[in-house]
């Protein structure tokens, strides 16, 4: 938030009944300054400017009554019952109380008069209202009938609707009276035809009566849209402020490999697709720069990412600096790590491993050949960035699977970097595509290249969607493809049973398909493992050892078998739609035609029918990614739990994705003509947190 002079930048104690202890629980709902308020916008509204005949109450409605007490009392029905019954000439309704003091029941008095709001529901003597908000009128007063729509904060334990309405009635005086800085540009605003700050938050927390309330709970009300607008805008800015830092920092500049990538490229077993090879081009151009990369690459399953990473690094070695590659699970690191020792090897380059399970010995080992520069790559989990590991010369990070680690945690590799020379290039990489105007809030701070070809020869994986109640034909299906010579996965969500969820573990699956297909090599691989088990395993599978294998979803991403070419999911109707998606990429690497099974346990809802169908129709991971969104949020696609972003406030990346293109065009303008708004928007929305980079 803006560090003006004005008291809207004062901390909540300057507001009346606020002491410390209210502060306190203030703070769990983001609230610390008068300003905040501001923001802290209503979930829902409720409609008392008018009062309704308790004779013309319809069940299910909530709304506003008065009526005089004719009785109060105490029943015993399962357990104690307050019921209060009230009349206004129309008809007659009771207000029922669960949770009562003597001191509330004495308030009931016959004759009193009551105003009341709550929910109407029928109960067994007629129309009840369950723990009404009600207010004793006084003799002399008439019902108070709001003049405009009374808000619904997010609620937090300890903190009354009726005390967040007084506190923010208190901020939206003070605002009247110290208006907040307008910060967007008229030109911006009358192109988006947005009003004003203050009009803005002023409508929204005391919309008249006659607002269109649907408009508002879509998030759709210009009102809303000039607040979701500024919020995105200042994230945008945020992350693209790094991505300008790092035009001004100093880097490596690799531009010296003496032909070493061209003769990997031509030596290898395969040709570039036109895709791989126009990515592996902008890599190159970047690390001959004397400025930091920052690049992502997004590419579908199967599209080949991994050798264009190989291909980054090896024009690094070859510059005589180190190479560091980080993956989010040790199976993926363990992957990476085979298939580059496997290209590199015949170069005389042994890439180094470095993960958080190894034994102390080794550890030592790697880390003595990583300080002194022996390791000329390293691959390895986020452990590479935990402390006591130094680098001699790092001048290249690469990370996979960028959406589950955090800008903090590969701004801190980054950081391990940092030598006389600058800091190292940062290419990153994700199997989940982004849909574009997500990716333009999200990685604002990267330049982004796109694998959008597979490689020759790929056919689209068949999918399906079955009920577990057909089980035995898809496991007699499983014996007739690894009889003719092709390998299966059998993929389960959890390791052991459980009692409260009715999933089919991978261990009960694993004694289920060994004694049903007693003719085939079967074999396991689950989270719990030790990796050289989990390995052993893998290789075996790969090496053709072993026809079917079961496993959880540690096979999600990394494993590259080109015979296997059936994919059975089970309780597909639970996972995600990114998900089944990655796990459907493990089949379809080879020349023959792949099958993916979803089994499922019926009956479905809509959601898992919806997702289970976009499953079924495509095979392009960017339209996957689009309904993923549409249907669960970013939450999962970028997974923000990991990412230490700052959530939204306002702003919904779906819903007001179509912002996201006249954003970037007003964050130019703005960061041109008016960089001094530029750091006060920031601040505003995202307050000490709005540098990604300096946590």
């Amino acid at each position: 938030m803006p560090s003006s002079p004005c008291k809207l930048a004062s901390p909540l104690t300057v507001l009346n009944g606020v002491g410390p202890a209210l502060a306190k629980k203030l703070e769990r709902l983001g609230l610390f300054r008068v300003e905040d308020l501001l923001f802290l916008l209503p979930l829902r509204y409720e409609d008392r400017t008018q009062l309704v005949k308790i004779g013309a109450l319809q069940a299910g409605v909530r709304c506003l009554i008065c009526g005089e007490v004719l009785l109060a009392e105490t029943v015993y029905r399962g357990r104690r019952n307050l019921l209060v019954r009230i009349g206004d000439g129309s008809g007659q309704i009771t207000l029922r109380f669960f949770h009562f003091s003597r001191q509330q029941m004495a308030q009931f008095q016959p004759g009193v008069r009551l105003t009341c709001f709550g929910e109407v529901r029928k109960g067994s003597g007629g129309f009840e209202m369950i723990h009404p908000e009600y207010r004793v009128l006084r003799e002399d007063r008439d019902a108070v009938i709001n003049e405009t729509l009374t808000p619904i904060y997010p609620a937090t334990e300890g903190v009354q609707q009726g005390r967040l309405r007084n506190l923010t009635d208190q901020a939206l005086r003070i605002m009247h009276t110290e208006p907040p800085e307008e910060l967007l540009p008229d030109s911006v605003r009358d192109s988006l035809d947005l009003p004003p700050l203050t009009e803005a938050v002023s409508y929204l927390h005391r919309p008249p009566a006659d607002a269109d309330v649907e408009r508002m709970l879509e998030g759709k009300h210009p009102c809303q849209q000039r607040l979701a607008f500024e919020e995105l805008l200042a994230h945008y800015m945020s992350l693209r402020s790094l991505r300008l830092l790092a035009q001004t920092e100093r880097a490596s500049a690799l531009d010296d490999d003496k032909g070493a990538v061209e003769s990997f490229i031509s030596d290898l077993p395969f040709e570039l697709t036109r895709a791989q090879q126009r990515v592996v081009d902008e890599i190159i151009e970047d690390l001959a720069r004397p400025h930091p990369m920052m690049r992502l690459i997004q590419g579908d399953v199967g599209s080949g990412k991994t050798v264009v990473a190989a291909i980054a690094c090896l024009k690094a070695i070859s510059c005589g600096v180190q190479a560091a590659i980080m993956a989010p699970t040790e199976l993926l690191a363990e992957q990476h790590w085979r298939s580059f020792s496997d290209w590199f090897r015949p170069l005389g380059i042994e890439p180094a491993w470095l993960s958080g399970s190894q034994r102390a010995a080794a550890r030592r080992g790697a880390l003595e050949a990583i300080a002194d520069g022996r390791a000329q790559l390293v691959v390895g989990t986020h452990a590479l960035f935990q402390e006591g590991v130094e680098f001699h010369d790092l001048a290249l990070v690469v990370i996979d699977e960028q959406h589950r680690f955090g800008v903090h945690q590969r701004v801190a590799l980054r950081e391990k970097g940092v030598s006389t020379t600058g800091y190292p290039h940062q290419l990153v990489m994700t199997a989940t595509p982004i849909p574009r105007t997500l990716a333009m809030a999200a990685y604002a701070d990267l330049d982004t290249s796109v694998i959008d070809e597979l490689p020759p020869g790929r056919e689209p994986v068949a999918t399906i969607a079955v009920p577990d109640t057909r089980r035995d034909e898809i496991v007699a299906r499983v014996r007739t493809a690894c009889q003719s010579g092709q390998q299966a996965y059998w993929v389960c969500p959890l390791i052991e049973e459980s009692e409260v969820l009715d999933f089919e573990a991978a261990e009960a699956s694993y004694a289920m398909l060994t004694q049903a297909l007693p003719e085939l090599r079967v074999g396991l691989v689950h989270g719990r493992m030790r990796p050289a088990e989990k390995e052993r395993g893998m290789q075996a599978f790969k090496d053709g050892l072993i026809q079917l294998l079961v496993a959880t979803t540690v096979i999600e991403v990394g494993v590259d078998v080109p015979n296997a070419s059936l994919m059975i999911i089970e309780n597909a109707e639970r996972m995600g739609l990114s998900q089944l998606h990655q796990l459907r990429g493990r089949v379809g690497r080879g020349t023959r035609q792949s099958h993916c099974v979803l089994l499922y346990k019926p009956p479905l809802g809509q959601l898992a029918r919806t997702r289970l169908a976009v499953l079924r129709d495509t095979n392009d991971g960017f339209v996957v990614a689009q309904r993923d969104l549409e249907l669960r949020g970013p939450g999962e696609l970028l997974g923000t739990r990991q990412t230490g972003l700052p959530d939204y406030r306002i702003a919904n990346l779906v819903r007001d994705a179509e912002l996201m293109p006249r954003v970037q065009v007003a964050a130019e303008s703005i960061s041109r003509f008016a960089p001094d708004k530029a750091a006060t928007i920031v601040r505003r929305w995202l307050g000490d947190a709005g540098r990604y980079g300096k946590v």
